[in-house]
């Protein structure tokens, strides 16, 4: 018997296996456009998507940290505050020298270190500066306690030179508004001329222009108050007239460091914030 042989026919190709629409490319060849964001988002976690998926979920924003109590920072420090702790040694040196020394001596201190009419023609820049280095009524004055204060304060914000600028500006503008008057009413007769050397020293003038310009970074709620204390008491003390040159100097000192707030507010936000601070 002859056999004969037949080409074996080829298999068939097996159909290919339906792929889960899940599976799909997120953006299918020929689509118009692209699927929405939101639902590029959810195939994120599906095996075999392709190429990495921008999240449009806004993240959470950051909480501003508490507000800490630190009640030290109230008083100078030399690392803290250098320039208002170095200015309050000196005050309280100068203190203790006018609570030892004699009658005598501290009179003829005071007499050179005063920025009467008298002084201020001879040697202007020394007396306005040996005039800001005493405390009327020494430690226990409400000017001193007021001072350490309110310089830490400014310092802290806006640095210990400028801090020191303001109270400078204050207490040497102040000294010729009030001063000045007076070598004018001599001049023309109005006043004898033992008002030419009447004592006046003492650092409130630059004080009452410090806490002028410190209102300024306040809040709304503690800026108005201040000024509103102060402002009373220094009026209460004009209308007593016990001095009055002195206690118009300072309301103009106070109005001197409110005129100050654009410069203050300007220097406050080039140094940056500082922790903890109460400002508008």
């Amino acid at each position: 018997m002859q056999r004969t042989a037949r080409a074996a026919s080829p298999a068939p190709e097996p159909e290919p296996l339906p792929v889960p629409a899940a599976a799909h490319d997120p953006f299918p060849v020929g689509s118009p456009e692209p699927l929405p964001a939101e639902v590029a988002v959810l195939l994120d976690g599906v095996p075999r998507q392709r190429g990495p998926v921008a999240l449009s979920i806004p993240l959470p924003r950051t909480t501003r940290p508490a507000l800490r109590l630190r009640p030290w920072r109230l008083l100078p420090s030399p690392t803290g505050t250098p320039a208002t702790f170095a200015y309050t040694v000196i005050l309280a040196l100068t203190s203790l020298f006018a609570s030892y020394a004699s009658p005598g001596l501290l009179h003829s201190v005071y007499q050179d270190s005063s920025t009467d009419v008298a002084h201020l023609l001879r040697t202007p820049v020394f007396v306005l500066l040996a005039s800001a280095l005493w405390i009327a009524g020494g430690l226990l004055s409400p000017y001193a306690l007021a001072f350490v204060l309110v310089l830490t304060a400014l310092e802290r914000r806006i640095g210990g030179a400028r801090a020191i600028l303001v109270f400078l500006t204050g207490h040497v503008l102040a000294t010729l508004a009030t001063e000045v008057p007076v070598g004018l009413a001599v001049l023309v007769g109005h006043l004898p001329d033992t008002s030419l050397h009447r004592l006046d020293y003492g650092i409130s003038f630059g004080v009452a222009a410090s806490i002028g310009a410190l209102s300024g970074l306040l809040a709304p709620w503690l800026r108005w108050p201040l000024l509103a204390l102060v402002g009373y008491s220094l009026l209460t003390d004009l209308v007593a007239f016990e001095d009055p040159m002195t206690n118009w100097g300072h309301l103009i000192s106070l109005g001197i460091g409110m005129g100050l707030w654009p410069a203050v507010r300007r220097w406050y936000r080039e140094r940056g914030p500082v922790a903890g601070a109460v400002t508008a």
